[in-house]
């Protein structure tokens, strides 16, 4: 159940929660509403992400580092400054090839990354 539907205008770095996914996975859930949600995500590198899906479309922007990108059959490798599109329900993950942040947005929002 979401408690809170939209965030707070301004979200500051220094003053937003780091949530540790896994052993050098750790995310910031920045803006959301209902409709649109940010994350911002910090891998180390060697981390492997299980192959997942989920019902919302996602975008995601490579802030820093390198990552291999399995997104159904289709794989990359992406750097900073690239991006990566997934449709809804598509099989993906990623391989951290050297530490960085991915910025992720979805659509809607990821209700299940609310506590």
């Amino acid at each position: 159940m979401v408690q809170k539907l939209e965030s707070s205008a301004f979200i500051l770095e220094e003053k937003t929660e780091w949530e540790q996914l896994s052993k050098g996975v750790k995310r910031q859930i920045l803006g959301y509403n209902k409709d649109l949600m940010m994350v911002k995500v910090a891998f180390e590198s060697g981390i492997v992400s299980d192959p997942h899906s989920h019902p919302h479309t996602q975008v995601t922007y490579i802030v820093s580092g390198t990552f291999k990108f399995n997104v159904g059959e289709k794989s990359s490798v992406v750097k900073t400054g690239d991006s990566v599109y997934i449709e809804p329900d598509k099989i993906h993950n990623c391989e951290c090839i050297e530490s960085g942040v991915l910025l992720d947005t979805f659509a809607p929002m990821r209700e299940d990354f609310l506590k």
